[in-house]
């Protein structure tokens, strides 16, 4: 059976007090939009409406790569008016999903549980309960049974006391869907066309609405101001640090880890201290340690591997048994192979590093190939860029690069050469040779050093 998913995602967000559309907002990373259609796709013979309005052209330009129906919906009439602009994209024999593009934690197990509810004499129907329900549609039940139900300024003071609310997630027939819809009018305090109006019409029908709950009240919030989605974020954050605990990862704080992406290739025994951000699609290795105040971005570590704090991390590689950091950058291409030291105010860009190399201190390396047990001292710099084009710098086995040096590409230095402290390299450096170029030193004697005028 054919299911078509419907995402409401029209709304203005007028209290998240921003330019952005509402659902244009992310947690983790990722628009709260993208976390509705992510869940729902992963259901079989699903085919997904998304119905969207306010920020129109940014909506379909940030979001067009998802596989979707794009409705837009013109004027904002309500939620029914919202799905009355899909009518023609549902066939009446189509399990028919109701999402919102704003209520981004649902999860695939409670939506699951509706969609076994649904069958032709039917509506599924997910509800909570909640301690204040203030601002929430009431299930107005009789005998145990769901009659309607009450948007909260259309509430009388009695129906103000229910604790059950409507999520507004459902599932339905789409004949069914298309007839109710077709009835709905906007008699209402709002002018609405209100989606729960359908409730009643399915119970005057002797439809039953048969409802269901999700494991936690979290997963059906929607995001409304930025304290929510403050919430919200944590909230994801907290489920990703459990699951990686429960694979035996050690998290110094679970409070204070972000995964804003997903870790594919996992070791034993990782130990990540606090405020560690993974982003994009990473793989760490066995026996990782990871420093405090970290960001790991689209990246692959090796086998015992440490990196040492507040180091940035990007599109590179790093091989096992190498240090990093504290303070280090690895910028996207950076590839790093077994026992590599990279120390403290250390950049490298679009490198490779040989096996047991070290570049431990202050120095920036980009656009070049080191052998390996190559040692670059303090302060090098691999000038690679003459303002209009990047040239590439070739440094050989073994090859010793003295402190505070200058390797101003193209320029090759061979195997097992040794570049001076304090030399600007501009040509080739032969095999197994020193090479350095410096001012001759000299020293003026009887030279006063100036002293501050009286004024």
């Amino acid at each position: 059976m054919n299911i078509t998913t419907i995402i409401l995602a029209a709304g203005k967000g007028t209290r998240m007090r921003s330019q952005l559309p509402k659902i244009l907002h992310k947690i983790a990373n990722k628009t709260l939009l993208q976390h509705v259609y992510d869940m729902s796709s992963t259901l079989e013979n699903n085919n997904i409406a998304i119905v969207y309005g306010h920020g129109a052209d940014q909506v379909r330009e940030t979001l067009k790569h998802l596989d979707a129906s794009w409705i837009e919906q013109k004027q904002q009439l309500g939620t029914g008016h919202a799905v009355q602009q899909v009518r023609e994209q549902f066939a009446d024999n189509d399990k028919v999903l109701i999402l919102y593009g704003d209520v981004p934690l649902l999860k695939i197990s409670s939506i699951n549980k509706l969609l076994a509810n649904v069958d032709q004499q039917t509506l599924a129907l997910l509800t909570v309960k909640l301690d204040n329900p203030s601002g929430y549609g009431r299930i107005v039940r009789d005998a145990g049974k769901v009659k309607k139900i009450v948007e909260e300024k259309d509430a009388s003071a009695d129906e103000k006391l229910i604790t059950e609310v409507n999520t507004g997630i459902l599932a339905v027939f789409g004949g069914q869907l298309k007839k109710w819809l077709g009835q709905l009018t906007n008699n209402n305090a709002q002018g609405e066309f209100y989606l729960t109006d359908i409730i009643e019409m399915a119970v005057a029908d002797g439809v039953d609405v048969v409802t269901s709950q999700p494991e936690t009240t979290d997963e059906v919030l929607g995001v409304n101001n930025r304290l929510q989605l403050s919430h919200l974020e944590r909230v994801y954050q907290l489920e990703q640090a459990n699951l990686l605990m429960e694979q035996g990862v050690t998290l110094i704080d679970p409070s204070r880890f972000d995964l804003r992406g997903t870790i594919e290739n996992l070791g034993q025994d990782i130990v990540c201290d606090v405020n560690v951000i993974f982003e994009g699609n990473n793989s760490i290795g066995n026996n990782v340690r990871i420093g405090p105040n970290t960001l790991i971005i689209n990246s692959a570590i090796g086998d015992n591997v440490e990196i040492f704090a507040n180091c940035v991390i990007e599109n590179a590689e790093i091989g096992e048994g190498s240090r990093i950091g504290p303070y280090a950058r690895l910028r996207p291409e950076t590839v790093l192979a077994d026992h590599v030291h990279i120390g403290n105010f250390v950049e490298i860009k679009k490198s490779s590093v040989a096996q047991g190399s070290k570049i431990n201190h202050l120095s920036y390396i980009g656009d070049t190939t080191v052998g390996s047990k190559v040692n670059i001292g303090a302060g090098t710099i691999t000038c690679n860029y003459d303002g209009v084009n990047k040239f590439r710098t070739v440094i050989g086995d073994g090859a010793f690069i003295g402190s505070d040096s200058q390797l101003v590409a193209p320029v090759t230095i061979g195997k097992n050469a040794t570049i001076g402290a304090g030399s600007t390299i501009t040509k080739d450096s032969p095999e197994n040779q020193l090479t350095l170029s410096r001012v001759k030193q000299i020293s003026i004697e009887g030279w006063q050093r100036p002293v501050k005028q009286d004024k």
